[in-house]
């Protein structure tokens, strides 16, 4: 047994019996119970297929205990910020922007799903340690679409479940929660019914269940997807927010608690888009932090980095009744992308951080003077896609000199410019 129990009560998450953040002497009464989190999807990654493409962003060599074990060193940081839960997958995820995810082979359970690769298992076991003795949940993820498919079968499904199963269990590991696959009804997923399917996800539920000896199990869909059933078959309710604006993603949070299942309902997966933080704070439910760039890409850089990463950690901080500093106007506004290190093959993703993202109408980028791109959705990057996707600007060299005019909707203008 650990030193951190992770327990649910009706619509509350306890930790060592007390309602999470209970233990904030000016903590406010409706956030206690909740359970904010970070994807840290890819804590256990490594790639047997060509693991030296990883060693990039500054590091001149790919280190998968390296990457554990950064992820282990950060966690101080991210839970005096309010952090109290985090997920990391098996089976990691995908880069967004870089290496094509078919391209890789992070599946540690073998075509028949019979078995867990040492390295893996050792992997896990020092970071679920390392979060237990930091007082922090980790909600284990089992499968990633991408991934999945080098399982045979159906049947090689179910194995795979049993085996991590039954490793939480002969782990002892106090502090672990379990989502079965990362978003369940996506294309990859395609190859196996019985995960893409309510009925067959619902017995895969049932059966990591009972294969970990209790622990509490759940599973997430695509951005926006629900479904009752899987909700009736989980003891938390997972949901992401991927793709939603804060008016979809509220009405998806209302739609789900009109159900009356009594059980927390938990985003761990959204995107940099902090309007949605709002909304789960108003609705009184978790929210799950996700940066595809910092948080995805291998090699992680797991801190709290300037600008998207720092400007969740202090909303998420003062949602909750942490103390923190007051931010002057200027410093709530970070042009993001062009740090060092951060190009690859000649592209840069380059967005506009905002600690209110709420505040902002549009945001046009000027490169060296001439107007290049606006955008007008959270997180407001360049080549928008979706809140959680964006495109990469192709960059002849980094002496270019990018200017971001911020248009509030109170119709003052800001400026931040970066080379």
């Amino acid at each position: 047994m650990g030193k951190t129990a992770i327990a649910i009560e009706d619509e509350s998450f306890l930790i060592d019996g007390k309602p999470t953040y209970s233990e904030i002497d000016a903590g406010k009464r409706e956030t206690r119970g909740l359970l904010m989190n970070a994807r840290f999807i890819q804590g256990i990654f490594d790639d047997k297929a060509d693991p030296g493409r990883f060693a990039r962003w500054g590091h001149d060599h790919w280190d998968p205990t390296a990457n554990t074990q950064a992820l282990i060193d950060a966690l101080p940081e991210w839970y005096d910020c309010g952090l109290r839960a985090f997920t990391t997958g098996f089976q990691g995820g995908g880069p967004c922007f870089t290496a094509p995810n078919h391209t890789i082979d992070n599946n540690p359970f073998g075509e028949d799903g019979t078995r867990l690769d040492p390295a893996y298992a050792e992997r896990m076991d020092a970071l679920l340690k390392g979060a237990d003795a930091q007082g922090m949940a980790v909600i284990v993820s089992y499968f990633y679409g991408a991934q999945a498919r080098r399982l045979r079968d159906g049947r090689a499904v179910r194995n795979a479940v049993t085996t991590a199963s039954r490793f939480l269990k002969e782990g002892g590991y106090s502090n672990v929660l379990v989502e079965v696959a990362n978003e369940m009804n996506i294309g990859d997923f395609s190859h196996h019914p019985i995960i893409r399917e309510p009925e067959g996800m619902a017995s895969l539920i049932d059966l990591a269940r009972d294969a970990s000896g209790g622990l509490a199990v759940g599973c997430s869909g695509g951005g926006g997807y629900r479904n009752r059933e899987i909700a009736e078959a989980s003891d938390y309710i997972l949901i992401h927010g991927n793709g939603q604006t804060r008016q979809k993603y509220y009405a998806m949070v209302r739609e789900v608690q009109s159900w009356n299942l009594h059980k927390p309902i938990v985003c761990n997966e959204d995107s940099q888009a902090l309007g949605n933080l709002g909304v789960a704070y108003k609705t009184g439910t978790s929210w799950g932090y996700y940066n595809n760039m910092t948080k995805q890409e291998p090699p992680a850089d797991w801190g709290i980095t300037r600008g998207e990463d720092a400007f969740f950690a202090h909303r998420m901080a003062a949602g909750l009744g942490i103390t923190v500093p007051a931010l002057p106007l200027k410093d709530q506004y970070y042009l993001q992308g062009l740090e060092p290190n951060w190009s690859y093959r000649g592209q840069r993703w380059i967005r506009l951080a905002s600690l209110y993202p709420e505040t902002i109408s549009f945001v046009d980028f000027y490169r060296d003077g001439e107007l290049f791109y606006t955008s007008y959705d959270e997180p407001f990057s360049i080549n928008f896609q979706s809140n959680w996707r964006y495109g990469g600007v192709d960059i002849g060299n980094d002496s270019e000199k990018w200017k971001a005019v911020i248009h509030l909707a109170s119709g003052e203008m800001l400026e931040h410019t970066a080379n």
